[in-house]
């Protein structure tokens, strides 16, 4: 059960979020999080729930998806003694890459990480901004499995639980924030 100062702190984040209409199509609510990136109250208590939750679960990596991933990634994985590791969009990585390919919508993309970055006995987290239709998180999923990595659990500031992203990751335990219902 949450206490009343992280219902505080969860509550902050949450009305730091704006929601914009109609972008970047009509229907769309897109949840923008750069208002909670200007308040850096906000912000840094996003980062601290994260941290918090994750500093004694023994993670190694902390995974970020392109692109908002790695907003919050980095400072988690310095507080909490982690390597930050990014998954890319393809061509962005100089060197050796893996790379999974997912659904999209109308059509398919890719998601990439540099061979050697992360090994067979890393215990890993995977953070994103947002949860949606849950195919870039499970690309990631895979990705770091095809190496060998435990993931732990998947974490995001905001959930849209309408798409039922979370379904699409089965089993796989999501941390969320806030739901952006």
């Amino acid at each position: 059960m949450a206490s009343l100062e992280e219902k505080n702190r969860i509550a902050r984040v949450a009305s730091s979020i704006r929601v914009i209409p109609n972008f970047p199509k009509p229907g769309v609510m897109f949840h923008d999080i750069t208002t909670l990136l200007l308040d850096p109250k906000a912000f840094r208590d996003a980062v601290d729930l994260f941290v918090e939750r994750y500093r004694d679960q023994r993670i190694s990596v902390v995974a970020g998806v392109e692109a908002r991933g790695f907003i919050f990634g980095p400072p988690i994985a310095l507080a909490i003694g982690a390597k930050f590791v990014p998954l890319r969009k393809p061509k962005k990585l100089p060197g050796e890459v893996i790379s999974e390919e997912y659904l999209l919508e109308y059509g398919t993309d890719k998601i990439e990480m540099h061979v050697g970055a992360v090994q067979p006995d890393d215990r890993a987290v995977v953070i994103d901004d947002l949860i949606a239709t849950g195919g870039t998180l499970c690309a990631a999923i895979k990705l770091l499995e095809r190496v060998g990595a435990e993931v732990v659990e998947c974490a995001c500031v905001i959930e849209l639980p309408e798409l039922k992203g979370r379904e699409k990751l089965g089993e796989r335990p999501l941390f969320v924030l806030v739901n952006g219902a």
